[in-house]
């Protein structure tokens, strides 16, 4: 009988035994390593536990499998969907981000590289390709496609994302041979929302987005901060509404996010825009404001990773539009596309170059990766200038003469930027970190020449400089968050106001919309730089500035951001709440007042609602928050700060996002010079075969 993975546990792993590992000689001994690698942190309990799993089901295999699948599982925890074989053994150690940057005492502890060092990629595959654990992903009706490995050519998948992968390449690859009949009188219908085309030489991308995606049932519209994403979509929607409310049969829209936070922005701007459009009302009522985050769309069941909406039973709409779409992970992508009615159309929205969503896959970033150059084939290029008026010659695009990008013909990049115009600091800041130039991004900070840029170097750990730009933010521009705190007690209404008076009301809006003028972001969430500490140390200080009464669990001021979703409560993960004291509800006792949190409504019309404190359980303090949790947020006044040690989250993408979270002003605040610099210079590469089955 073969020994259980818990049965070698206790065995000592000594240098020499270490040394002996090296080629790979027994399961044993690799699964001991793995132990090792669990307890200093280099890969999660469930890396392991998975890999135990697998040397239950076949104790005699071979060692290499073992290890390919442990770091499968593991590169899932860094957010890609699949382990390259051939890039792996390219440069081991980089890929794998093993050992983490900034633990240095190895030891006698043996690295992946060394590992790895002898192997060649063939053999690899060789090895994985005769495993009774591992499929081939050369037929999907195949048996063996049951077997909780699957390997396509040199990358090696854990069953479920392969299958995730091509179910979203299929529904896409459908979705894109299937042209939409479009308007006869489309090119009028465009200059009725858009105007006449214009003689300048500055293309009308949004109005390129419109037309591209009224003729194809799946189309993306991606772009920066402020280059119209919002009105591109509000247009698209009153174009594609307008023919079929003409012709008695109205269309059924929803649209969506994949955040409470992101749903409400959207909610509010979309409310702005139809109000201002140059439609009829009959068409303008049939334009929906209200956006639902992604799993309420779905129906998400607690506890499952099941939805009520599947391929079983789909949506019941016409038109889907998802914004945010960078945060949409591989998985919820493929259970959106799963939902979708065959004759529905989906467009994304969404930030091309900002963080991937926190889960596995970057599929909007794959979706698009060919969104700069273009890559338009001919008969798109006359389509469009027929049909739009603009002259797409001078646009600097490539051309697809050999119609190998059939994705390519159904995306738009949005290229001005109407938020960061050419003297917005923030804006060219942002430019030269998504195109990694480092050294143009620090002379920009350096220079002071732009109102909206600051930045600050800290001097050690204990420099009280932090407190006064978090408190009191940069002289006469920027707020820090002493803002929001006095508002709330200088604005606080009589106490002589009964509860239901609308004053209160106004007042939370008030403060919340204060809280938003400043938010300070972080990179990670542990250590002095982090979000749990940053968040102690904020709280100290104002404790000390009397800004706030106490600095125990609940308080008045007190900033809680929501960490997942509940749904009993209307609040979504990612929603902020501020604890303010109100008058009691039953008003027996005069002048009593309890503590509940307020939330902005996601109804676009400024509403808020109150919670007990009690209710709250998935809470947590948000003065400081990370980046990627910033994701569909925007404030006046952003602040990033980073570690002061390299970290595998440190990217351009990292930086780009944090930047483009500020409205007017952005302060980058640094405990290390050259961090900055280093993080700009490395680019986030998920690994997935998604692009390439759609190429």
């Amino acid at each position: 009988m073969s020994r259980s993975f818990a049965d070698l546990l206790p065995t000592p792993l000594t240098a020499e035994s270490l040394a002996q590992l090296t080629p790979l000689s027994r399961a044993e001994d690799l699964l001991l390593l793995l132990e090792r690698w669990v307890e200093r942190g280099w890969l999660r309990a469930l890396d392991k536990a998975f890999v135990a799993f697998l040397y239950e089901l076949a104790p005699d295999g071979d060692p290499l499998v073992l290890l390919a699948a442990a770091l499968t599982s593991h590169q899932l925890g860094h957010g890609h969907v699949c382990l390259d074989l051939f890039e792996t053994l390219k440069e081991p150690d980089f890929a794998l981000s093993l050992p983490p940057e900034g633990d240095l005492q190895t030891g006698t502890l043996l690295l992946p590289s060394q590992l790895l060092e002898a192997l060649e990629g063939a053999h690899w595959c060789k090895v994985l390709a005769s495993s009774s654990l591992v499929a081939l992903a050369v037929d999907e009706r195949d048996e063996t496609l049951q077997r909780p490995l699957v390997l396509s050519g040199k990358r090696l998948y854990l069953r479920r994302y392969w299958t995730y992968e091509r179910r979203i390449d299929s529904a896409l690859r459908q979705r894109l041979v299937n042209h939409e009949p479009t308007p006869d009188d489309l090119s009028e219908r465009l200059s009725g929302l858009f105007g006449p085309a214009s003689s300048s030489a500055q293309i009308d991308w949004q109005k390129l987005a419109c037309a591209l995606a009224t003729r194809g049932a799946f189309s993306i519209v991606t772009g920066g901060p402020g280059t119209g994403k919002t009105t591109t979509v509000v247009r698209l929607l009153a174009l594609l509404q307008a023919p079929a409310v003409e012709a008695g049969k109205p269309l059924r829209i929803r649209l969506a996010a994949p955040t409470g936070k992101a749903a409400a922005r959207l909610t509010e701007s979309i409310s702005q825009q139809v109000r201002t459009l140059r439609v009829a009302d009959s068409v303008r009522g049939k334009i929906p404001s209200d956006v639902t985050t992604v799993h309420r769309l779905l129906g998400s069941r607690p506890g499952t990773r099941h939805f009520r909406h599947h391929a079983g039973n789909r949506l019941p709409l016409d038109v889907l539009v998802v914004d945010e779409a960078s945060m949409i992970d591989l998985e919820m992508m493929a259970n959106l596309l799963d939902a979708l009615p065959t004759h529905a159309r989906l467009v994304l929205l969404g930030d091309k170059d900002q963080l991937a969503s926190v889960e596995a896959g970057a599929v909007l970033g794959d979706l698009c990766r060919d969104a700069e150059a273009g890559w338009y084939s001919p008969q798109t290029r006359d389509w469009l200038e027929a049909v739009s008026g603009e002259e797409l010659g001078s646009s600097g695009l490539q051309e697809d003469t050999d119609a190998t990008h059939p994705l390519a013909q159904q995306v738009v990049m949005l290229r001005h930027s109407r938020r960061f115009g050419e003297g917005s600091g923030i804006g060219q800041l942002a430019r030269w970190v998504n195109q990694q130039q480092a050294d143009e991004a620090r002379k920009l900070l350096v220079a002071r020449s732009h109102a909206d840029l600051f930045s600050l170097s800290l001097k050690g750990e204990q420099d009280r400089a932090l407190e006064r730009l978090l408190l009191e933010g940069q002289g006469e521009g920027p707020q820090g968050y002493r803002h929001y705190l006095s508002l709330l007690r200088n604005q606080r209404p009589s106490s002589d106001s009964r509860p239901d008076d609308p004053c209160w009301i106004e007042w939370a809006r008030n403060v919340l919309q204060a809280f938003d003028a400043f938010q300070l972001l972080c990179a990670v969430r542990k250590g002095p730089w982090g979000v749990e500490g940053l968040n102690q140390r904020i709280t100290g200080a104002l404790l000390k500035a009397r800004l706030i009464d106490s600095d125990q669990q609940w308080y008045e001021g007190r900033p809680v951001l929501m960490t997942r979703n509940d749904y009993g409560l209307g609040l979504m993960n990612g929603d902020i709440g501020i604890a303010l004291k109100l008058p009691e509800r039953d008003g027996q006792e005069v002048g009593r007042q309890v503590l509940r949190v307020a939330f902005a409504r996601n109804d676009g019309q400024g509403g808020v609602r109150f919670v007990l404190p009690s209710r709250l359980n998935d809470v947590e303090t948000v003065y400081a928050m990370t980046v990627h949790k910033s994701q569909g947020s925007e404030f006046a006044h952003t602040a990033l700060i980073l570690p002061d040690a390299l970290n595998p989250v440190l990217t351009k993408e990292l930086i780009y996002t944090g930047i483009t979270r500020a409205k007017n002003w952005f302060s980058l605040i640094e405990p290390r010079t050259g961090i900055f610099e280093e993080a700009v210079r490395r680019k986030v590469k998920r690994l997935s075969g998604l692009m390439l089955e759609l190429g």
